[in-house]
């Protein structure tokens, strides 16, 4: 789709995108490769984004981060657009909640562990 005038004004190009999120421009068209963004484009054939796309980002990095899939986090999506979600969606949002919260907890172990360990070499020189 092709923008023009006011409606471009609207509008903000990739690198502003990239730039506000923290990202690359590169992972931006990687989010569009993978449906997760939708790109206008200018009459020079520019990528134009809304401007909610900077939240919308970094709402994916925080998702990839968690180990969420592209197909899981574009299943959020429609969560994320209405503010609303359907009992299957709900269901998966718990799912990857619990599935979060157990690495968590490993993660804690771990770390619990490792504060054992250098609180007995801190004894030893």
């Amino acid at each position: 789709m092709t923008v023009t005038g006011a409606a471009a004004e609207r509008l903000i190009r990739i690198g502003e995108v990239a730039r506000g999120a923290g990202v690359s421009v590169r992972a931006v068209r990687y989010y569009e490769q993978q449906g997760l963004l939708i790109a206008e484009r200018s009459p020079s054939g520019q990528r134009l984004y809304r401007q909610d796309a900077i939240p919308l980002v970094h709402f994916f990095q925080q998702m990839f981060a968690a180990g969420l899939t592209s197909r899981r986090i574009s299943e959020l999506l429609p969560c994320w657009d209405s503010g609303h979600t359907d009992a299957e969606q709900r269901a998966m949002l718990r799912a990857e909640r619990e599935r979060i919260q157990a690495k968590m907890d490993d993660l804690q172990a771990t770390l619990d562990h490792l504060d054992k360990v250098i609180a007995i070499t801190d004894t030893h020189p």
